[in-house]
């Protein structure tokens, strides 16, 4: 710690104190990208000066060229790495270096926690603390750093312990210097050799000279002795990848590019490399990672591509030209139309971004659709992992269902593993005209479902949908080749193969609720359903016969346009002034607890103890669906009563 006056010391907060320690003693087992972390950083840093000097010129000099520097000192065992971009002053150097994913920093200590137990290091590249990979070759770091339009500098040291320090220094020009003072075993860090082959391995795409300082021998002048001095090479090829084509591009190219652009530690699930020519010029690149953020579910997670105007750094995360269901993709849009001066505003309403917008979505969905194709098995694990987020189109974005129907995989009542909608429909019995689904909590608890029971019978596949959005992602698509999408657990089904029309159009008449458009309905049923809806008046809206049901005596279906109860229950959670919602409750007419309860009803119809079945049988509805019981006690003590009864006691 510096004596002086002028040095302030600092406290890390204590999470960030764990995230070192995770970092630097578990999480990374590869010493080596230590500099391409480091490396990339600078690079972002020239990013930022480009984009801020479209606005303020005055911020690059006149002789200005960005580039990066690698100095080595075997003797002094550093290894120093300097860019001349956006740089930082003292307050930013406090904010950015000492404290570490400032939303939600306890989550992520969490998360490397979980992940350290696992053995799964890959989740440390998902969170962007490059910058302390230093500390795997370096037992201690300085940074000195002069913003952009400054004259101050100044100084940021720390060991990676508890404490960091800052104080004034002195820079000739913007930048930042980050000066790794090297553990006594990673001393070939100071090599040129090793430098080279790391720059090359991991940084050679970098699209700013990587420049390698290097001692040369000058020839001596008329019998003048040799003399050596210093000097600077460029070690990396210094060209965009996305602007050379993609054949010259190599998939270890491609995979460096990715973990530079993502900090993700894993290589990319897949790539689409692209160029638009013609009224409108566009160049593309987009990866699609193996491994979902810890934070891809959050409403607050950025998305977007990263937006280059004529291979000008303009934005991270532009998410006009990427909807927030395909927010898993990375990658680089650069455009040779667009303004240097772009805002997001004018990103709003442009047509051109329109049209890259459609083409970048287009891309990924042709990738996906080929990924599917040729290698169901590794599709597979990407919709496990990202499914969820691509259900979000088909509500969002309808115009789309066409391409994200065939993406979709669900479980079902017949496939082994996910299946797609086009496979349900090659195994369609003869006569079968829709395509039927069963919403709720777990495949294991739709797969007993009571009101899957006729159509097992009948030989139809049902599919199960667990998602919570999978509700409304179904009401976006609502067809498939030409064949409805009907919700099994719904009233109004024919089994015929089609929802009953005249179902859907009927409404509700409080003064007929026991009444049932079926013929086959008798008048001494009639009586035991008018007896059923007094009974449950409080907890259904209707009671009529079922004809889904073949081994249950009762179910509870959704009304016409209804949630499922597990969403229901789900959303009133989080609003607790929701209505509750009245379901139908179902009886199944030929079953022998419904004859012998009929039967019980016509010796006394204001018998209490039909009445007490009839709850019984409501409860036993909730039960076979996952809802929970309004009274659990009183149906404990319901369920005594009815075995004493029957054992005679």
């Amino acid at each position: 710690m510096s004596t002086e006056s002028t040095a302030k010391t600092h406290k890390f907060k204590a999470e960030v104190s764990q995230v070192l320690s995770l970092v630097i003693n578990s999480l990374y087992s590869n010493k080596d990208i230590a500099l391409r972390e480091l490396v990339s950083n600078a690079a972002d840093a020239l990013d930022k000066l480009r984009f801020e000097a479209i606005e303020k010129p005055k911020l690059l000099p006149e002789d200005y060229t960005a580039r990066i520097r690698l100095i080595p000192n075997e003797s002094d065992r550093t290894l120093t790495i300097i860019d001349n971009g956006i740089g930082m002053g003292e307050s930013a150097l406090a904010k950015d270096l000492g404290t570490v994913a400032r939303s939600g920093t306890r989550e992520f200590v969490q998360k490397l926690e979980e992940a350290k137990k696992a053995g799964d290091a890959n989740l440390i590249g998902q969170f962007g603390v490059g910058f302390y990979s230093g500390y795997l070759i370096a037992d201690k770091i300085e940074v000195v750093s002069r913003a952009a339009g400054s004259k101050k500098a100044a100084k940021w040291s720390s060991e990676g312990q508890e404490s960091f320090t800052i104080e004034p220094a002195e820079r000739e020009e913007a930048g930042t210097s980050v000066i790794l003072h090297l553990k006594e075993d990673h001393a070939d860090f100071a090599k040129g050799w090793k430098l080279r082959e790391l720059v090359r391995r991991y940084s050679d795409f970098i699209d700013y000279p990587i420049e390698l300082q290097v001692e040369k021998t000058i020839k001596g002048e008329d019998g003048e002795e040799e003399k050596k001095e210093l000097a600077f090479e460029a070690i990396n090829e210094a060209s965009a990848l996305w602007t050379r084509p993609d054949k010259e591009v190599t998939k270890e190219q491609y995979e460096e590019f990715y973990k530079h652009l993502t900090h993700d530690w894993e290589p990319p699930l897949l790539h689409t490399h692209f160029a638009v020519e013609g009224t409108q010029m566009f160049k593309g690149l987009l990866f699609l990672p193996k491994r979902p953020p810890f934070d891809m579910l959050n409403q607050e997670h950025k998305h977007g591509v990263r937006l280059y105007v004529k291979r000008v750094f303009i934005m991270d995360d532009c998410e006009e030209l990427l909807p927030r269901w395909l927010r898993f993709v990375r990658g680089v849009v650069d455009s040779d139309d667009l303004p240097l001066n772009v805002s997001r505003e004018l990103l709003q309403d442009s047509v051109l971004v329109r049209t890259i917008r459609k083409q970048v979505i287009r891309r990924v969905l042709d990738a996906l659709a080929k990924l599917a194709k040729d290698d169901e098995e590794a599709y597979l694990g990407f919709f496990r992992n990202f499914g969820s987020v691509l259900k979000e189109g088909l509500h969002f974005d309808p115009s789309y269902k066409d391409k994200l129907g065939a993406l979709m995989r669900y479980e079902s009542s017949k496939a082994d593993s996910l299946t797609s909608l086009a496979d349900y429909v090659s195994r369609m019995p003869e006569g079968q005209k829709d395509i039927y689904y069963a919403s709720g909590a777990s495949s294991k608890m739709l797969a007993s479902s009571p009101h899957l029971e006729g159509l097992k019978q009948r030989g139809y596949e049902v599919l199960y949908m667990t998602d919570g959005v999978d509700q409304w992602a179904l009401e976006g698509l609502g067809e498939f080749d030409d064949k409805k999408l009907v919700n099994a657990m719904e009233a109004g089904l024919d089994l015929d193969g089609s929802k009953d029309d005249k179902a859907e159009d009927k409404k509700e008449d409080a003064s007929d609720e026991g009444s049932d458009d079926k013929k086959e309905e008798s008048d001494e049923l009639k009586a035991l359903l008018e007896r059923c809806k007094q009974v449950l008046d409080e907890h259904v809206s209707e009671v009529k016969p079922s004809t889904r049901l073949t081994d249950s005596p009762v179910c509870l279906v959704i009304p016409q346009g209804g949630l499922p109860a597990h969403l229901e229950r789900l959303i009133r959670s989080h609003q607790q002034d929701m209505p509750v919602q009245k379901r139908i409750l179902e009886i199944n007419p030929t079953h022998p607890l419904i004859q012998r309860i009929k039967q019980e009803h016509e010796k006394d119809a204001e018998s209490d103890r039909v009445a007490g079945w009839i709850e019984l049988l409501y409860d036993q509805a909730l039960l076979a669906e996952g809802s929970p019981l309004p009274d659990p006690a009183r149906f404990a003590r319901r369920m005594t009563d009815m075995m004493q009864q029957t054992a005679g006691a």
